[in-house]
């Protein structure tokens, strides 16, 4: 040893029970000088240093790894004995470099240097694949012999593969610098001495603390705060997003160690259980944020282990993984992945808690300046007695008398509304403490089923309340059979939110229709709003709408009874507890007769309309689907769903009003005979060729188009030749897609080939019609989708065009097309939709409807296609319904005779040869 190393104070972990000897140094260091002692090249010496380390690394972190895998939900061990780990590997690295590479014999006051560790490792927790940083501490100015040691150390790390984010500064630099740069600043506030130097890491501590710190309280705090505000925006400002970023995201690590943070700049802790002491935290508060600390932890080292590498973001295919790392297993009503999330989401909202807490007790003590804008452009409001204004927030006043009445937690809420104030977090830590208060009695209580209604329906914007009401756990204690769902995630592609958000985003949606602020997206349910309807049915049927998920009995039955339960109790009137009843059973409807059946077909009508059976219901039932599907995410409602409900309200509307004899096929026949013979008199046509367009076609084809559609079939029609194929590529934008109109000469599997041009070009089918003229054409369109939902783009329909002649002309193979671009997204593949085929010979009056409900893949429809055809099945029309990474394809056709498919045997024959299409292309796409 040199004398260099009197000074040098090694600080690395205690030895961890079964843990590889590298934790002691002690023991750890001479068995390394020994191997060393023959080596005089400091090659050699580095390479025979990184080599016993190396091994040694592994052995540790197999050790470490191993015991993380006997309890997978708790991580805190684990990532204090990576550090420690990881300060054994420092302490040596250092040992060799300044004892067999850069001795010092008589070092000067300016040869010093002290390893600190600062960030996420400075407070002694490191994932598997964290970054390891470093700060150099030189006295005064950066020696030649620092340089070299430092050099030395990290070429050796960068050996051993580890990431190092490393500097080298005088105690000055670091003063300098932490003040004007905050990223600095706080990586300074955890820093820790790893080996080196002790005397000047204390200096550098007691500097900070007096010259930088202590001065500059309210900057940090206001700086962290705006901070975390700007990370949850760029991680889309949710904490149920459902691909959460366990580090950056709301309710994550981050949001935690910010709280750390702050906690140290302004109280000088070490550890978040000193807060309690200092009563910023309750027991019970510290309690979930070791909790919440140590499962997020665990899922983020379980992320690093599977990946490999650091990997944050719990996209859906890591959920499964992690989740069953972590023990959690499928049952019959959830699979493992979604019980995981529930707890993921729970955690982050009891983070969310911890931070309001934090936040009030600094603006209790005036460390952080309130929200004072709120209030320096609202009217204030009288408060009603009990309560007061407290730093622009609602508080209690006396807590104590609060308390006494169980219904005052819910005149809380009744008041932040009505005056628009938040509440006071203190208020928010008393009603989550005294949640036991509310029971049965109070649940039946009709002055608090008053206060319940009203913040649904008088104040214009419920779902703040219900929100806040959900994370502190009153709404499903006033709601008990609300619980199950709270947090509860749907481990699919279409519901971009959490059960309980879902319900909240739905009511939103409901309020806003009220408020007027859809006028042209919604013209018919804001004109049913504005005509008046049952506001007390239509709101709890909305909240209350997907309460049965979770358990293996069908949502919607499930959730009737539990619907039925709640009216009653709250007091509903026999007939309006029957209306929240029916419309929670009846929820899909008319979302899946819209979307999966074809509307033009009368028989699909009249059978909706026996279902509905009054204009009331039918009203209710349009405004809550709208709700319910803009309620599912970004996006997802758009023009095409838009008319689709439109049209099937007005016309199950006319049948209610006037009979459902309206609902004649040979009426609606004549009817569109009619206007088309309208339209093409209006662009100059012969009263002949309007009787030989109007002649040429079978029945069938009169009630399934608009009449612009068979306008534009007439014009491609006219004149055409026996081997033309003419196309009509038209955007519209009423319905969100693109118009394709194809006609040709017939052939068997014509629908097939159209359905493989489309897709190949990154088309999504939504609709598609396809008739057979009696001289012998294929009149086919289809309305179809850019991967955005939206028409195609201008420039992009001539290429669409030559694609699809290409396919018609056999140039194109699709089925050989598609080898290469039928691959679904990693992140897809553990999505489970198990496949079902049905056959229903009721749902029209000539056709039989064949419903494909599986996993979505760009080839599906045409390997759907390819094989009704191959079984000389006629397609007539074509319903495409996707949901995320799931489609139900509704396929209304005849057989070779014209007939429905009666006969059970080829029923079943077709139904094994569709499931086999549908096994063959998802195993051609994971090849």
């Amino acid at each position: 040893m040199s004398d260099a190393s009197t000074d040098t104070v090694v600080q690395s972990a205690p030895a961890l029970p079964g843990a590889h000897a590298i934790f002691e140094p002690g023991n750890f260091l001479p068995r390394l000088d020994a191997e060393l002692s023959g080596l005089d090249q400091p090659r050699n010496i580095r390479s025979a240093t990184v080599a016993a380390l190396a091994e040694a690394r592994a052995a540790a972190m197999a050790d470490i790894e191993a015991g993380f895998l006997g309890h997978p939900r708790a991580a805190r061990e684990s990532v204090r004995a990576i550090a420690m780990l990881t300060d054994g590997i420092v302490t040596a690295i250092h040992h060799v470099a300044t004892t067999h590479l850069h001795p010092l014999r008589s070092p000067s006051d300016a040869e010093r240097l002290a390893v600190l560790a600062v960030g996420g490792y400075g407070r002694a927790e490191m994932a598997p694949a964290s970054d390891v940083d470093l700060l150099f501490l030189t006295p005064y100015k950066i020696t030649p012999w620092a340089e070299s040691v430092v050099e030395s150390m990290l070429y050796m790390l960068w050996d051993l593969k580890l990431k190092i984010g490393h500097s080298i500064r005088t105690v000055d630099d670091c003063l300098r610098l932490g003040t004007g740069d905050m990223t600095i600043r706080t990586s300074l506030v955890e820093h820790r001495l790893v080996t080196g130097h002790a005397p000047l890491a204390q200096e550098l501590g007691t500097r900070l603390w007096s010259e930088l710190f202590e001065k500059t309280i309210p900057e940090f705090v206001e700086a962290k705060l705006e901070e975390r505000a700007a990370r949850h925006q760029r991680q889309g400002g949710q904490r149920y997003v459902l691909e959460p970023n366990v580090k950056e995201g709301k309710g994550g690590l981050r949001d935690l160690q910010t709280l750390y943070w702050i906690a140290k700049y302004i109280h000088h802790v070490d550890r978040a259980v000193e807060l309690v002491d200092l009563g910023v935290f309750t027991r019970d508060e510290h309690l979930a944020f070791w909790q919440a600390e140590d499962f997020l932890w665990a899922v983020r080292c379980h992320l690093h282990l599977i990946a490999g590498r650091p990997v944050d973001v719990l996209s859906f295919d890591m959920q499964v993984e992690v989740a069953k790392r972590m023990g959690y297993a499928d049952n019959a009503a959830r699979r493992g992945v979604e019980y995981f999330m529930q707890d993921y989401f729970r955690h982050a909202t009891r983070v969310g808690e911890l931070t309001r807490v934090f936040l009030t007790e600094l603006e209790a003590r005036h460390v952080r300046s309130a929200p004072f804008l709120g209030r320096l452009f609202r009217r204030r409001r009288k408060l009603k007695a009990g309560f007061v204004d407290q730093h622009g927030r609602l508080a209690i006043q006396d807590e104590a008398a609060f308390v006494q009445d169980p219904l005052n937690i819910l005149r809380l809420f009744e008041e932040a509304l009505r005056t628009g104030i938040l509440i006071h977090p203190d208020a928010m830590r008393l009603v989550a403490a005294n949640l036991d208060l509310i029971d049965d009695q109070v649940r039946s209580d009709p002055e608090a089923i008053r206060i319940f209604m009203d913040l649904l329906l008088r104040h214009g914007n419920p779902e703040r309340s219900l929100r806040r009401m959900n994370e502190l756990g009153v709404l499903a204690a006033f709601i008990p059979e609300f619980e199950p769902v709270v947090a509860m995630m749907q481990f699919n592609l279409y519901h971009h939110y959490t059960v309980d958000e879902h319900s909240i985003q739905c009511v939103a949606a409901l309020a806003e229709i009220e408020r007027g602020e859809h006028p042209e997206d919604l013209p018919l349910s804001s004109e049913i709003i504005n005509e008046g309807i049952n506001r007390r049915v239509l709101y709890l049927a909305t909240l209350l709408h997907d309460i049965g998920k979770g358990r293996p009995e069908d949502h919607s039955i499930l959730g009737a009874r539990i619907a039925r339960r709640i009216a009653t109790r709250f007091g509903f009137s026999p007939e309006d507890v029957e209306t929240v009843e029916w419309l929670v059973r009846n929820h899909l409807l008319m979302s899946d007769v819209a979307q999966k059946r074809d509307i033009s077909d009368p028989r699909t009508l009249r059978d909706f309309a026996k279902a509905v059976k009054t204009r009331k219901r039918l009203d209710l039932l349009l405004v809550l689907t709208t709700c319910d599907i803009r309620g599912v995410g970004p996006n997802t409602w758009n023009n095409w769903k838009a008319v689709l409900l439109r049209k099937l309200h007005q016309e199950t509307a006319a049948a209610l009003d006037n009979g459902l004899e309206e609902l004649n096929r040979d009426k609606r026949q004549n009817e569109a005979k009619r206007s088309l013979r309208h339209l093409l008199i209006a662009k100059g046509w012969e009263a002949r060729e309007i009787r030989s367009e109007i002649s040429r076609h079978y029945d069938a084809y009169w009630p399934g188009l608009p009449t612009e559609t068979q306008a534009v079939f007439a014009q491609l029609l006219h004149r055409i030749g026996h081997d033309e194929i003419r196309i009509d590529l038209h955007p519209d934008t009423d319905r969100d897609a693109t118009r394709t109109a194809f006609v040709l000469a017939d052939h068997p599997g014509i629908f097939s080939r159209l359905c493989g041009a489309l897709t190949l070009m990154g088309a999504n089918v939504v609709d598609a019609r396809t008739y057979t003229t009696r001289d012998g054409y294929a009149t086919a369109v289809f309305w179809i989708q850019d991967a955005e939902g939206h028409p195609f783009a201008e420039d992009r329909l001539p290429r669409l065009r030559q694609t699809i002649l290409r396919t018609l002309k056999g140039e194109i193979v699709a089925r050989e097309a598609f080898a290469t671009r039928d691959k679904p997204k990693k992140r897809n593949r553990e999505f489970r939709f198990p496949t079902h085929v049905t056959f229903d010979n009721e749902g029209s009056d000539i056709y039989t409807i064949i419903e494909v409900d599986t996993r979505d893949r760009p080839g599906l429809l045409y390997d759907l296609t390819r094989t009704l055809a191959a079984n000389h099945i006629q397609i007539v029309s074509a319903v495409i319904a996707t949901y995320g990474a799931q489609v139900v394809d509704s396929f209304y056709v005849k057989d070779m005779f014209g007939l429905k498919l009666h006969s059970e045997s080829k029923r079943l024959s077709l139904e094994k040869k569709l499931r086999s299409a549908i096994a063959d292309g998802a195993k051609r796409a994971e090849e």
